[in-house]
């Protein structure tokens, strides 16, 4: 597997794409077998992809194993299967810090999401002349809670943070140039990570664009939302509320 430093010297992918593939077992095959391959229809064979397999420590999980695999049969992918030391967003962070794309784009590893519209997102950036494209929701396979709760919280996020037009906060994909990535300063460690790219995106008057996604049911294990989880986006929403009244806006 290529390091970060021998990825940089032979020059940049034109495009990094990080695979959060936490749990997601042997489906991460399918997963990333689908994004290159789609990648490779539309002519985009310059590419990197991160499969995040990161791993609870104890806890019977195939992911880690089957990422490292997946990496060493192709020189294009490389992966991050550490044991956690936070949630999603130590995840997204992880992958982030392995890309080295002059584009930059966030999926799911879950097959919620087509790679498809990781291309759609792809060429309204570039159409677009936007920072970061991200996608909105239209339909969703998963069940009528986690549409009340993503209604509920988009529309007190809209309260919070006026001024950014964006329809659905947490939705993947996430593009954007790397330009635009250097510019954030994440530091989540859980679930809220996806708000956060966008109140610094807010925050740093990023052009932003939104494409309108499919988002599929989920297959072959629960949800990661729960009550915990929806206690933990309200904290941090008033936290981050607290911390834009603050802070100047910036450059």
């Amino acid at each position: 597997m290529p390091s970060p430093e021998a990825i940089a010297q032979a020059g940049r992918p034109d495009l990094s794409v990080v695979v959060l593939c936490y749990r997601a077992g042997e489906r991460a095959r399918l997963v990333a077998a689908n994004i290159a391959s789609t990648l490779v229809e539309r002519g985009i064979t310059n590419y990197q992809l991160v499969l995040v397999g990161n791993y609870l420590e104890g806890a019977r999980d195939v992911t880690p194993e089957v990422v490292r695999e997946i990496a060493a049969h192709d020189s294009r992918i490389v992966c991050s299967a550490l044991a956690k030391r936070g949630m999603m967003g130590w995840d997204m962070r992880s992958g982030l810090d392995l890309a080295q794309g002059d584009r930059l784009a966030i999926i799911d590893g879950d097959g919620q999401i087509l790679a498809e519209d990781l291309l759609r997102a792809l060429h309204e950036l570039e159409r677009g002349g936007y920072d970061l494209v991200k996608a909105s929701r239209v339909h969703r396979g998963d069940g009528l809670t986690r549409k009340v709760i993503s209604l509920g919280f988009n529309a007190l996020f809209r309260l919070l943070f006026p001024g950014l037009r964006v329809r659905d906060v947490n939705a993947k994909p996430k593009v954007m140039t790397r330009a635009a990535y250097e510019r954030l300063e994440l530091e989540s460690d859980d679930w809220f990570i996806d708000a956060e790219i966008m109140i610094q995106a807010r925050r740093r008057g990023f052009r932003i664009g939104e494409i309108e996604t499919d988002f599929l049911a989920l297959t072959g294990r629960r949800s990661f939302i729960n009550l915990r989880t929806v206690l933990q986006f309200l904290r941090n929403l008033a936290r981050y509320r607290l911390r834009e009244f603050r802070r100047r806006p910036a450059a």
